[in-house]
């Protein structure tokens, strides 16, 4: 039998032969339109999603979220947590705003009631029974002060015109100077950098803003003063290798950026910021390196004769760290519980089956149980304590759970990557519950990128190898300052002042935020 040049079988064994073999191109059909349909939820979610990662609860997802386009959230108040107010016999609260800082400079304004008003209307006159306080914030654009050094000179007129042992004419000398020849000061050079690779303003915008004071400062002026101050300190980098490498745990992460002009690249291609964090316990340290390339062999580098844990994410790049003696490769708890949380974004909660939630639940146990821990300021061997008596039956439970379902679903959907993901990780998943200084993520170093990742959507490349490698080390010493309770823009001001003066490579390590001495440090800046 033909129907449009299709010949069908004439036997009944044939025809069932054929509807098998249909029967299994559909199926193939509806798994290959499954994945792609999945695919395409997975990039739409990607470029109109919410981009958060937090497992939403169920009556939030069943409310929907309100005002999901807003790029700030007002900050909850806690009324009953108020600043505390005080008058005559009795107190109140007020709001729950957070007091202004204490060394903030002060000007009083008293408020005075008219001498009619203190007249009671039983005709007695009232006396004060207190004082209500409240303060607002005054500022005042930047100021600036030009420092005029002049020198005076001195000759001896009795050897005008005479050959002599010593100078005829002899001038005070100037202070050392960071940057020789040039009108720039520590503060005004704190103040560019800060601006520039703490609040991501890139030079042009810094260039204008000068502008508008009348301050004529192009961004080729700035960016040569930076190259200067890079070339007169990278030995801070090295200073900062050796003393992340003397630590017990190193993070790593890295980020692509573009660099512009690189010998044998072209100006489209890829280059990479990574970072490194760790150092001694209570002097943290986060080191950035620039490098042309993403290969594991940066690492290997950076890494070389380090002894100790080194967690990353899954990046087949850091597959090495298998197998250098000494190192034990920590996985990333955050990166398995993402692919989990990636599922229910794509398909939903009320389309799935139910294991994607079950295992983010598990996930959000353990980090319920260091929560909890956080709070209540464990040791690390209270913390590993709690982790051998709580942690490591959820993680058992979560092994079983992968290895149940590793062969029930398909390997190329959003589940089965998960899964997949989580049984290749789940050996180095496992680590933190050998030692309390292990954290169950890479989040410190994917925190410490994140400056950067800021940065780059304003500044977008950096011109040259050189501007990069600067461009590490400024964020290596600001983001190490910050790590170390110290605020930017006064720490690179304190530098700033002193680096002139650093000779030796232990002048260098003192000046470095984690040894600094802040005794000293906290003088100089309260002075200044």
């Amino acid at each position: 039998m033909v129907f449009d040049d299709i010949k069908i079988p004439e036997s009944i064994s044939d025809l069932q032969l054929v509807v098998v073999e249909l029967y299994k191109k559909v199926q193939q059909y509806e798994i290959e339109n499954k994945l792609l349909r999945e695919k395409i939820r997975k990039l739409t979610q990607a470029i109109y999603g919410r981009k958060t990662e937090k497992y939403m609860l169920e009556e939030i997802a069943e409310q929907g979220i309100l005002f999901e386009e807003m790029e700030a959230v007002e900050e909850k108040v806690d009324e009953g947590e108020g600043e505390e107010v005080t008058v005559a016999n009795y107190s109140r609260k007020k709001g729950g705003r957070k007091p202004l800082p204490e060394d903030l400079p002060r000007e009083e304004i008293i408020l005075e009631v008219k001498e009619s008003e203190k007249v009671c209307g039983c005709g007695s006159t009232m006396v004060e029974i207190g004082r209500e306080v409240m303060e607002q914030l005054e500022m005042t654009p930047p100021q600036f002060l030009v420092k005029r050094y002049i020198r005076r000179k001195f000759a001896c007129k009795n050897c005008e015109g005479l050959e002599s042992q010593g100078a005829v004419v002899k001038i005070a000398a100037l202070p050392e100077q960071l940057i020789p020849k040039s009108f720039c000061t520590g503060s005004l050079l704190a103040y560019i950098v800060t601006s520039k690779f703490a609040d991501a303003i890139p030079f042009y915008r810094q260039e204008k803003q000068f502008s508008r004071y009348g301050i004529e400062l192009s961004r080729s002026t700035m960016c040569n003063w930076l190259l200067k101050v890079w070339e007169k300190s990278h030995v801070m980098v090295e200073i900062l290798l050796e003393e992340l490498l003397s630590g017990p745990l190193i993070q790593a992460d890295e980020t692509p950026f573009q660099v512009l002009v690189e010998e044998g690249k072209q100006v489209t291609s890829k280059s990479y910021m990574w970072v490194f964090c760790g150092g001694e316990r209570g002097r943290r340290i986060i080191l950035y390196k620039y490098h042309r390339s993403r290969r594991g062999e940066v690492a290997a580098g950076v890494l070389k004769g380090y002894q100790g844990y080194v967690q990353t994410d899954g990046y087949s790049g850091y597959g090495f760290l298998e197998e250098r003696e000494g190192i034990v490769h920590v996985g990333c708890w955050a990166h398995v519980r993402r692919k989990f949380t990636e599922v229910l974004k794509v398909i939903g909660k009320n389309k799935g089956d139910g294991r994607a939630e079950k295992a983010l639940r598990l996930i959000g146990k353990l980090y319920d149980i260091e929560s909890r821990a956080k709070e209540e300021g464990l040791s690390e061997e209270d913390l590993l304590a709690i982790r051998q008596e709580k942690s490591k039956e959820v993680v058992e439970e979560f092994e079983r759970f992968l290895k149940e379902n590793g062969s029930r679903v398909l390997p190329k959907s959003l589940l089965g990557e998960g899964i997949t993901y989580g049984i290749n990780q789940l050996p180095r998943l496992k680590h933190f519950l050998e030692d309390g200084i292990v954290p169950l993520d890479n989040n410190g170093a994917e925190n410490a990128i994140r400056p950067f990742v800021v940065g780059r959507k304003n500044w977008l490349f950096s011109y040259n190898e050189d501007g990069a490698s600067a461009s590490a080390f400024f964020y290596s010493i600001i983001e190490t300052a910050k790590a170390n309770g110290l605020e930017p823009y006064k720490y690179l001001r304190y530098l700033f002042e002193k680096l002139p003066q650093a000779k030796t490579k232990d002048d260098y390590r003192r000046l470095l935020p984690q040894n600094i001495d802040r005794e000293n440090f906290l003088k100089a800046v309260n002075t200044s």
